[in-house]
């Protein structure tokens, strides 16, 4: 049996000094950053920056090349560890798969008995019916719901056994203006009690929903902080450009 030792309380997630290789490239190349608990993280980046891969990793879905990761003090790469993570984990993929065919109800339902929630289940299924405010359509098959809708059924899913640690990519993709306010209203609710890590490329997802934010630029680790302290004296735009121009000069200069 495999052991581990627990880090401390105030960190839920921990990355340390992590790699993805795949043949000659690096989708990640030596990241390393902490999201404290009951945080709200955005973890920020251009489209193929690896934040997709970080979340895979820390979900387990991957393992690192190398380096560690921990979430809520387990080791997801640890198979002995891996379902008491999952406990205590939701995760919400880009585009994650829903059954068309199925009514929310009976995918809550369906997804409650995988989890085991027995008893629990009819409680946490209007739980999160009303946290997610899909009431309206618990009756109508997913494949008919508008992309809004069906985020929030993939939301409700996610919560349903109650996690402490949130993990989200890209929530608001694709989503319209009234949509992408409602999600984000329901991320800054989530946020007073769960810790989340949010995968975006959108500044003012940033600036709409978290306190600390992590920033990688094709694999690399570029910022991690609070949002204000990124920000500084001008604007996140600013310092996101100034970032990325810094990044880049330095990827020619190790090259």
């Amino acid at each position: 049996m495999t052991t581990h030792h627990d880090p401390p309380r105030d960190v839920s997630i921990r990355v340390e000094h992590v790699s993805k290789i795949y043949g000659d490239f690096a989708a990640l190349h030596d990241i390393s950053f902490t999201v404290s608990r009951g945080t709200v993280c955005a973890f920020l980046g251009p489209n193929g920056a690896g934040k997709s891969t970080t979340m895979k990793i820390l979900t387990g879905f991957l393992a690192p090349t190398s380096g560690k990761v921990g979430l809520a003090g387990f080791d997801p790469t640890d198979p002995d560890q891996r379902i008491a993570m999952a406990e205590r984990l939701g995760y919400l993929p880009e585009n994650g798969p829903l059954y068309a065919d199925m009514t929310p109800r009976e995918l809550l339902g369906f997804v409650g008995d995988l989890r085991g929630l027995g008893a629990a289940l009819p409680g946490a299924i209007a739980r999160v019916t009303e946290q997610c405010a899909i009431g309206g359509v618990m009756a109508k098959p997913i494949g008919k719901l508008s992309k809004g809708y069906r985020q929030r059924v993939g939301m409700a899913q996610a919560l349903l056994h109650d996690p402490e640690v949130l993990i989200l990519d890209e929530p608001t993709s694709g989503l319209d203006p009234l949509q992408i306010r409602d999600v984000r209203a329901l991320i800054r609710e989530l946020g007073r009690t769960k810790t989340i890590l949010l995968s975006t490329h959108i500044l003012g997802e940033v600036e709409a929903v978290a306190s600390e934010v992590v920033v990688i630029h094709e694999g690399r680790l570029v910022f991690t902080g609070s949002v204000a302290a990124m920000r500084g004296e001008g604007t996140l735009e600013a310092r996101f450009y100034e970032l990325m121009g810094a990044s880049a000069a330095k990827k020619k200069e190790v090259a």
